[in-house]
């Protein structure tokens, strides 16, 4: 279905040549690299006039209601008097009071008031889902979108989208750039078209389990193309293109065409169509291939979109595969003698217990066209199982009423919800203790779906594709693939729907570019300012508040979503949440050390501050903790997986490497150490280990990328070679400054 090629590839005469190939005919990589659609696309929004190291401004920023408080914070304390670009603010994550209280709505009501002040455009509750708002409104060829949501994707517009952290907003907000080095470019190669019953997420899931385990596009921009994007519509392309964030690749990018033209006229934004494909020449440093008439249904088993089978091999092989769940939740969270899956199989068949259709990846006009078709005169039967649809905007809601396919789901016995992200992050359809639910969502990590392990509760999410689920809630919830009915409804590739943008024309406010510096900001008692962080001290005495061992930690496990997500206005309330649901442990053994740094700043001789510090002089020595996992930071573009630890006196990460760029950015903008240690594992790191790094001030401001420390475990010293790759000297003021406010108050 899917294959992947390690290796360079030339796109010449219509055809892909391999690099030795290419070489051979006389090709060379310099200058094929500069025809790709990529290429293109970021020289236009370079400032740096050097292509390998690209610092870039974007056309329009887009941030929801979990975020764009913090971001505008930052800008506030950095120097912001107004949006330099259209940023728009939407209010898709807490659109819904999950804790009780007035704190959501303080949250929307400050952000209307932001936009007024600043000059940006306000999406209230309800009315979209943030991907969803920016696919209608602002996604085009040649453009270039960022978000502070790691889903930011809008390739399938020929629109180079990236998701990140708070901070790298915020440097837009103040006219700074985005900085990295040139990335990697591969190629994803489509041909043949997609067989009735087989929809995008099933493309994007046979996607994401052939690179996500090897790290093959880790990092790269996806540039798809080939004869199978003309078999596929642009709501079929965009439910792929979503999903590549799991690949956890940099960004995405499709050939723009006719059918791309005929979307954005529909949109009413038909003269922001440019043609968009490879040049002739095009080198790409990998390809992926996908022929679509071999993809089957599939299904992404717990805990991660890449344990990706297709449903014909999980059905064939159930107990195997559901013992492996099992395993994982037992290793993963800690849970012995969790409740099984495979209690579930029933006379040879698995039987569901939930299904959600939702979100920039599910709530799209087509999928839910599909469920309604497949759905249209059965029931969803009145057994345990329920589904749950919620288009993704209200232009999309108002197509589904007119067409009468809500009416055809409500008649079925599904629940239509509104244009909310929550099920995707666990603020909506929780579902039991022991339950299974199908869902056409992005993720399905370890309490992603809001149960709460640490309290001994577990449910288990996997990702299926709408027509599945369809499928599936017609047979009552007995698990089962769109082409095992009889009938299969097919995707056409002209399929479109009639935009009809008046419930935004009623509610968003529109104030781009048109500042009204007057207006005060309205703040809700939940909403505080950043706590002041200090400067990197001369030497560091770390302890190690949490360890982690999994392969992989995501930014969940860092810091939870769900109800969670309503206290991300307030710094340091949300930071005791930090780990509470992989180490409980941690913010009480951070917090000892803050205390305990705080006094080193009030009194160097404090007796308490002398035993902590082992000898080693309190005047230039600061106290702090560190987080230690073997790849962190897989997921969400979430700043707070970092900023927390730094609110709780965090001074350093140690892995061997960092999941995604974006985690690794929020850690250097927060004033944190990236370090790196090859074969981290073999230290036997624990909590309250001790890791002194004499000289780190030094060590940063002179450049250096490898910092010799030593590790203090009971007594026993070892070397510990830290390092400190690919900081660029930016991101070296900014630890040194403490974090990225104290960095522009400077």
């Amino acid at each position: 279905m899917v294959t992947v090629h390690n290796r360079g590839y030339f796109w010449k005469d219509g055809a892909l040549l391999d690099e030795e190939a290419g070489l051979a005919r006389g090709l060379r990589p310099e200058t094929g690299r500069r025809a790709s659609m990529a290429y293109g696309i970021l020289e236009a929004h370079n400032t740096s006039g050097d292509m390998s190291a690209l610092k870039l401004r974007f056309d329009a920023m887009a941030s929801h209601d979990i975020t764009y408080v913090g971001i505008i914070q930052t800008a506030r304390a950095s120097g912001l008097t107004e949006f330099p670009l259209p940023y728009v603010l939407t209010n898709c994550h807490n659109s819904l009071c999950a804790v009780g209280g007035t704190i959501n709505e303080d949250d929307h009501v400050f952000g209307l008031s932001a936009a007024q002040k600043y000059g940006g455009e306000f999406v209230p509750a309800h009315q979209a889902v943030i991907h969803s708002y920016m696919r209608e409104r602002y996604a085009a060829p040649g453009r270039m979108i960022l978000g502070s949501d790691s889903h930011t994707r809008y390739g399938a517009y020929g629109c180079m989208a990236i998701g990140e952290g708070g901070p790298e907003l915020a440097r837009q907000l103040l006219k700074k750039t985005y900085d990295i080095a040139y990335p990697r470019v591969i190629a994803v190669y489509l041909t043949g078209a997609p067989r009735p019953g087989v929809g995008p997420q099933d493309v994007a899931i046979a996607l994401v389990g052939a690179t996500f385990p090897s790290g093959a596009v880790k990092n790269a921009v996806l540039e798809f193309f080939g004869p199978g994007v003309d078999s596929l519509s642009m709501d079929y392309r965009s439910g792929i293109d979503v999903m590549t964030t799991e690949t956890a690749c940099l960004s995405s990018l499709w050939a723009a065409d006719g059918r791309t033209r005929a979307h954005l006229e529909a949109l009413g934004r038909g003269g922001q169509f440019q043609a968009l494909q490879p040049g002739d020449g095009a080198y790409y440093d990998a390809l992926v291939e996908i022929n679509l008439s071999n993809i089957e249904p599939m299904i992404a088993l717990p805990f991660h979109p890449s344990n990706a089978f297709t449903i014909r091999e999980f059905q064939a092989n159930l107990d195997d595969l559901l013992h492996q769940v099992d395993v994982r939740t037992a290793e993963q969270l800690g849970i012995s003698n969790a409740p099984s899956l495979r209690e579930k199989v029933q006379n040879g068949q698995f039987h569901v217990d939930q299904g959600v259709i939702a979100g920039c990846s599910g709530g799209i006009y087509q999928n839910l066209k599909r469920a309604a078709e497949i759905l249209k005169g059965q029931s969803v039967g009145d057994g345990a199982f329920w589904l749950s649809c919620y288009p993704g905007s209200m232009p999309i809601n108002l197509e589904l009423a007119k067409n009468g396919y809500l009416a055809d789901l409500m008649a079925a016995g599904a629940s239509i919800r509104s244009c909310f992200c929550g099920p995707c992050f666990g603020a909506g359809d929780v579902p039991a203790n022991g339950a299974f639910s199908i869902r056409h969502s992005t993720r399905n990590f370890p309490n992603r779906e809001g149960s709460k392990p640490g309290e001994r509760q577990i449910s288990y999410v996997a990702l299926m594709d709408a027509r599945s689920i369809a499928a599936t809630a017609r047979m009552g919830g007995v698990l089962t693939a769109a082409d095992q009915l009889a009938e299969i409804p097919a995707d056409r590739p002209d399929e479109a729907w009639a935009y009809d943008d008046s419930p935004y024309r009623a509610r968003v406010y529109r104030g781009v570019g048109q500042p009204q510096p007057e207006t005060e900001l309205v703040y809700g008692p939940n909403i505080a300012d950043w706590p002041e962080q200090i400067a990197l001290p001369e030497d560091l005495y770390l302890t190690v508040a949490a360890a982690i061992y999994d392969p992989v930690t995501t930014t969940d496990e860092l810091i939870p979503s769900g109800e969670t997500s309503s206290y991300r206005s307030n710094p340091m309330r949300l930071s005791e949440f930090a780990l509470s649901r992989k180490d409980p442990q941690y913010v009480p053994r951070a917090k000892e050390v803050l205390a305990l740094e705080r006094r080193r700043r009030e009194d160097p001789e404090d007796p308490a501050v002398r035993a902590a510090l082992d000898g080693h002089d309190g005047r230039v020595t600061g106290l702090g903790s560190a987080v230690m996992a073997i790849r962190p930071g897989d997921g969400s573009a979430r700043e707070q997986a970092a900023s927390c630890q730094r609110v709780l006196g965090g001074c350093a990460n140690l892995c061997e490497d960092f999941a995604t760029k974006r985690y690794r950015s929020n850690v250097v903008n927060w004033g944190m150490l990236p370090f790196t240690v090859a074969d981290i594992a073999q230290y036997h790191i624990q909590p309250g280990d001790k890791i002194y790094v004499p000289g780190i001030r030094a060590a940063l401001e002179g450049g250096a990328e490898t910092v010799e420390a030593i590790l203090v475990q009971g007594g026993r010293e070892t070397a510990l070679p830290l390092k400190l790759e690919r900081l660029s000297r930016e991101e070296r003021e900014i630890i040194l400054s403490g974090c990225l406010i104290n960095y522009y108050a400077r």
